[in-house]
């Protein structure tokens, strides 16, 4: 789905490689992978064992590697990372890997998620004479580094983490370690994989199969990794929690392709559609989905069914992100652009559009009404996710209470808003029924956003005083 465009925006993505000579080269494919994840900028750090080298643009990832010259990012080390900001955060100064350079040993920082307690955190450090160079949350971990100890070692930066409140998986690289941390909740995704002898960590396992390595085992929540020439080792800088995966990641911002927390993120979107199936079925002819998250949620609706599944929205690949961004009248002809009925498919045709979530409402309104135009006699919404009634603080950019149209407004109401014959939303246990293998320690949604129910919470932090990611 287009999420609403401006609803739901990908957080950001993380990549890192340890041991091999084309460090920057493999890092530009890992982030080229993950582009889906942050559209605004993007950055590497390569170690060469005594130097830290940086590139970063903002823009696509083909455009800011276009002109880089890979020869003077030599190295077998590199960390990488594509950005989403929230509103007013982008600027060349917030995108990452944040390089910092000291008398004793310098630092690159890439970090996915947010830092609830930052505008707190940045408070105390300005109070102590620290100066901060960006608005990102992102910062102040390095700050809380070197305020830990003069050097940077497993206990300085554990002893920042647990300063730290919210989501985060952080790569942290120095000219001869890296070290890799998830929150104790595990809210954000992050794994490690081997290339040969190298390691590699990524916040999606698409991009190990991008470069041709393997997947090894998911960072742990609570866990710093640390690795270096030596290899990987580990510790816990905080007590594991019950694994609360941010249940988004499933739904809409990974790729069909990656396995999130040992589960199949297409596998489980074809089972939200087919619990959908099971509990808000309805006469139809066809079943369609809005491209491109909401296809195998569709396929799973039609297969329960027993309905066919039709291509009856295509989306035109050549139209950037970008276009429907800066305003709500170039939003509304950017639906126009970017998808299209086929009106042979849909025209005399009852329709069940399959879509992943409705945020505001104007984007799914746009979509039911030009499939009438197309000639569909009934447009039946189904959503295969849980409604959203809730602001997310944990790294996704998504709109506040008053913007969602599911905090305001019961289902038929939606139904009347958007035009559609019918809207149903998957339940919370369809939802975890698809995604979940079990119910222990290690698997675990959040689902803060539908239900309000937060795993982690910070206490009279500002909600807007700092740039996430």
């Amino acid at each position: 789905m287009l999420a609403e465009i401006k609803g739901i925006n990908e957080e950001c993505g993380v990549f890192g490689i340890w041991g091999h000579e084309k460090a920057a080269e493999l890092t530009y494919y890992g982030l080229h992978s993950m582009q889906h994840r942050g559209q605004e900028g993007a950055g590497v750090v390569v170690s060469d064992g005594k130097n830290l080298k940086a590139h970063k643009e903002m823009g696509l990832v083909n455009d800011v590697f276009k002109h880089a010259d890979f020869s003077a990012l030599s190295g077998s080390v590199a960390v990488g990372h594509v950005r989403y900001s929230t509103q007013g955060g982008k600027v060349l100064e917030n995108v990452q890997p944040l390089l910092f350079r000291s008398q004793t040993e310098s630092m690159a920082l890439a970090h996915n998620g947010n830092i609830m307690n930052a505008y707190k955190l940045r408070g105390e450090l300005e109070a102590e004479g620290s100066i901060l160079q960006t608005s990102s949350d992102s910062e102040v971990l390095a700050h809380l580094i070197k305020r830990s100890g003069n050097k940077i070692t497993e206990e300085t930066i554990s002893k920042a983490l647990n300063q730290v409140v919210g989501a985060y998986a952080y790569i942290i690289l120095k000219e001869d370690k890296m070290f890799v941390a998830l929150d104790p909740t595990g809210i954000r995704p992050l794994s490690i994989g081997r290339l040969g002898d190298a390691y590699v960590v990524a916040s999606e396992t698409c991009a190990f199969g991008q470069i041709g390595a393997t997947f090894e085992r998911e960072v742990l929540p609570g866990e710093l990794i640390t690795i270096s020439n030596d290899g990987l080792s580990s510790i816990r800088f905080a007590m594991r929690q019950q694994r609360k995966m941010c249940a988004m990641e499933y739904v809409y911002l990974s790729r069909p392709d990656s396995d999130v927390n040992h589960v199949n993120v297409h596998a489980s979107r074809k089972n939200m559609g087919m619990e959908l199936a099971k509990e808000s079925p309805v006469e139809a002819d066809i079943v369609v989905g809005v491209p491109d998250s909401s296809i195998s949620a569709a396929i799973g609706y039609a297969e329960e069914s027993g309905l066919p599944y039709e291509m009856g929205i295509i989306k035109n690949r050549y139209v950037g992100r970008t276009f429907i961004q800066p305003s709500q009248e170039l939003r509304e002809q950017g639906v126009k652009m970017k998808l299209s009925p086929v009106r042979s498919i849909i025209e005399g045709k009852r329709v069940i559009m399959i879509d992943d979530s409705i945020v505001r409402g104007t984007t799914s309104k746009r979509i039911v009404q030009m499939l009438k135009q197309a000639g569909a006699k009934e447009v039946h919404v189904r959503i295969a996710s849980p409604s959203i009634q809730n602001p997310c603080y944990y790294g996704i950019d998504m709109s506040t209470r008053v913007e969602l149209i599911a905090a305001n407004h019961s289902v038929p109401e939606i139904s009347n808003i958007i035009g559609a014959d019918s809207v149903a939303y998957l339940s919370e246990a369809g939802l975890e029924k698809a995604v979940l293998k079990d119910k222990t320690i290690h698997q675990g949604i959040c689902t803060a956003c539908m239900t309000g129910k937060y795993p982690v919470k910070e206490e009279g932090e500002k909600e807007i005083a700092y740039t996430s990611c």
